[in-house]
């Protein structure tokens, strides 16, 4: 099944308006409303002609804040199909106290440490999470590192960071 192929099947059960098929990128993708997502990635698993058993990666990007959103990226393989498929949610940068995606963790088990990291570095919280923690820093670190505001502290605990 190809791309094309995998977009009519999903904006025939979800409607054009919940998948947004994206062409313009090397890597064509679909970007899924946040109220969507979970509806959405159950079917991509559960459906016979799918299959989508793999959530291999889940990236986080922080647009800045003259954007104001951020995006949740999943990438997803069925292995004996094999087909990929990437998935893309847009999330407002200004939700207090932190943008917030629904957890795909009871979906994938991949998806609980890569939501976690997410959590930690860009600052998503992803909700229903099983263990929504840091998973690299250290938990009373200030702050998400890879968000473009983000400012280091000159010290932790003492310890000169810079």
């Amino acid at each position: 099944m190809n791309f094309t192929d995998i977009v009519s099947l999903l904006q025939s059960r979800f409607g054009p308006e919940a998948v947004v098929a994206n062409t313009t990128n090397p890597q064509p993708y679909l970007t899924v409303p946040v109220e969507q997502l979970v509806t959405v990635c159950q079917f991509l698993r559960d459906d016979d002609q799918l299959f989508f058993d793999l959530l291999a990666c889940v990236t986080a990007i922080d647009n800045g804040p003259e954007s104001g959103t951020m995006e949740v990226i999943y990438n997803l393989t069925s292995i004996p199909f094999e087909h990929d498929l990437m998935l893309k949610v847009v999330v407002s940068r200004t939700t207090q106290p932190m943008p917030a995606v629904p957890s795909l963790a009871h979906l994938w088990r991949t998806a609980d440490w890569h939501e976690r990291e997410a959590f930690d570095l860009v600052g998503i919280r992803f909700t229903d999470h099983p263990d929504l923690r840091r998973i690299l820093l250290p938990a009373d670190w200030v702050g998400h590192p890879l968000r473009t505001d983000y400012r280091e502290a000159d010290q932790y605990h003492g310890i000169q960071t810079k």
